[in-house]
């Protein structure tokens, strides 16, 4: 479950929510994490990146929590640098991924595709 709101706020805090009546292409959003898990995965370097968006995620959370706007949007603004690192597949999945509910059952299947990466990040 934690994974399942790491994912919404990454979703969430890096692409503005304008767009909430749209569905996404839940196919070409499963293809494109499965490449990204591939690729970041199969990378060192991408994955201590993909590692470092998931602490700022976290960070991002207690900002909210705490009411805390300006550390929340500094926060933002190191996690949308680490993901441009990732390269534009990344970017353009968290896009995709604004639209899709991450409670429903291909939100879910999402996470888990993104699960193996969580893993090798540790906790």
């Amino acid at each position: 479950m934690k994974r399942l709101l790491t994912l919404a706020i990454l979703a969430i805090s890096t692409v503005p929510f304008y767009a909430q009546g749209q569905q996404p292409n839940f196919a070409k959003l499963k293809a494109d994490a499965q490449k990204i898990v591939s690729v970041i995965g199969g990378d060192k370097a991408k994955t201590q990146t993909y590692c470092q968006i998931l602490d700022l995620s976290e960070q991002l959370d207690r900002a909210d929590e705490e009411k805390d706007s300006k550390k929340g949007k500094a926060i933002s603004q190191k996690m949308d640098t680490l993901q441009k690192k990732l390269g534009p597949e990344f970017v353009a999945l968290v896009d995709g991924l604004k639209d899709l509910d991450p409670n429903s059952p291909e939100g879910k299947e999402i996470v888990s595709i993104m699960e193996s990466l969580d893993e090798s990040c540790g906790d």
